[in-house]
């Protein structure tokens, strides 16, 4: 239990953190104004993505009186049920209409009691968190109807543009693919930056795995998570994983790979199928947060720059609200992405010899059932350079570069 005093300390003198990226990119913010004083905002994403950052953005636009307590605190270890009066009395003392902004909540047990307690005072409350599964479980037993949840991913291609000032070309949609969108690798440079990305991996694996679930021993973990960053959107069964990788068992294979989801290292893709028992029956594929996270831990010795062009268009259609789904007939066809509105294909270079293969994939997507709407889906090739328009079947095609796709 901490002293009145601790508490006191750690509102008069908050830890500071590094401003540089809330300095120089605006970063989306959520649709939250309508509702901020009856529902808490809840930013969840990968350690040091830039939730932190969007909260000071969030707290700076919005006018009146706020306070952020950083969890991460040292100084506020052991916080826990048993303060949540006391830290409310001094917030009342000290900042009486304050709005609250609690940075990284994971760290406080039973914290949605201390967010319902804020919302129920009549206080706005903004949280951040990196641990998607956790946050889930806690805000629907205590916080059900009285939050929204908005999705932080680290840099667009357009923010990373407006952070490194490189420009919107083929040669800086390459660099944007191997360094990623981590302020702080950006910052580095690249060779420091791509020694800081294989730190945040252990740093996540350790923090917020094995520590968090009391594993016995990291390296199954971390042979997973190399070999998912690795392969981005390649679909494998659990069953394939555990045996590729001498995992001790399926099942246990299975609990590891949601822990790489649950702390935002991995991001899964189903099957598009209108069956829901043929979607969950067939194995997913998996993209890494960040393609600079997974470029700098990949054992890969050349880049496989049309995997990781994959893997930004679905981190960009994940950032713009949208619910992808691959669309396949195994050993037949295959569209890398499908959604209400859109069908996608993505390569580096649309070549005569594999034209016809990914064509092909669009067009049946195309056929693919959807819900009711007023036209059919845009079809779309997604290069690196490339720009052309076709007609296939009598259906309009773009092939548009992706450095002028990506937002």
């Amino acid at each position: 239990m901490l002293l009145r005093e601790t508490i006191q300390a750690v509102l008069a003198n908050p830890i500071s953190l590094p401003r540089a990226a809330s300095e120089i990119v605006r970063r989306r913010q959520p649709k939250w104004k309508s509702s901020m004083n009856s529902h808490a905002l809840v930013l969840t994403g990968v350690r040091r993505c830039g939730k932190s950052t969007l909260q000071e953005q969030i707290r700076r636009t919005l006018k009146g009186a706020s306070v952020t307590i950083h969890l991460e605190d040292t100084r506020l270890y052991g916080l826990g049920p048993e303060d949540f009066a006391t830290l409310q009395s001094v917030l009342d003392e000290a900042h009486p209409k304050a709005a609250i902004y609690l940075d990284e909540v994971q760290e406080v047990p039973e914290w949605q009691r201390l967010v319902r307690a804020l919302l129920d005072a009549g206080r706005r409350v903004c949280v951040t968190g990196s641990n998607a599964s956790l946050l889930g479980r806690e805000m629907g037993s205590k916080l059900t109807g009285r939050h929204i949840s908005h999705e932080v991913y680290p840099f667009s291609f357009q923010e990373y543009l407006e952070f490194t000032g490189d420009q919107a070309s083929a040669a800086g949609l390459k660099n944007y693919l191997m360094r990623g969108g981590f302020a702080a690798a950006l910052i580095a440079g690249p060779d420091q930056g791509r020694v800081l990305l294989s730190e945040l991996l252990r740093d996540v694996v350790h923090r917020d795995i094995v520590s968090r679930h009391s594993l016995r021993a990291a390296r199954p973990l971390m042979t997973l998570a190399l070999h998912l960053l690795a392969h981005p959107g390649q679909p494998l069964s659990l069953q394939a994983l555990a045996k590729g990788l001498a995992l001790p068992s399926v099942a246990q294979t299975g609990r590891l790979v949601e822990y790489l989801q649950d702390a935002w290292l991995l991001l899964a893709l189903p099957r598009f199928s209108p069956s829901f028992k043929q979607r969950i029956n067939s194995p997913p594929k998996y993209y890494a947060v960040d393609t600079g996270l997974a470029a700098a831990n990949s054992p890969n010795p050349t880049p496989d720059l049309g995997r990781k062009l994959e893997n930004a268009v679905m981190l960009a259609l994940r950032r713009q609200g949208a619910s992808p789904a691959f669309a396949a007939a195994p050993h037949e066809w295959e569209c890398d992405f499908v959604t209400a509105d859109l069908a996608i294909q993505c390569c580096a270079r649309l070549t005569p010899e594999n034209r016809q293969r990914e064509l092909r994939g669009l067009m049946e997507a195309a056929r693919l059932p959807a819900a009711a709407k007023s036209r059919p889906r845009e079809l779309l090739v997604i290069t690196m350079d490339q720009e052309d328009e076709l007609t296939e079947q009598g259906r309009h095609i773009r092939v548009i570069p992706a450095w002028k796709w990506l937002d």
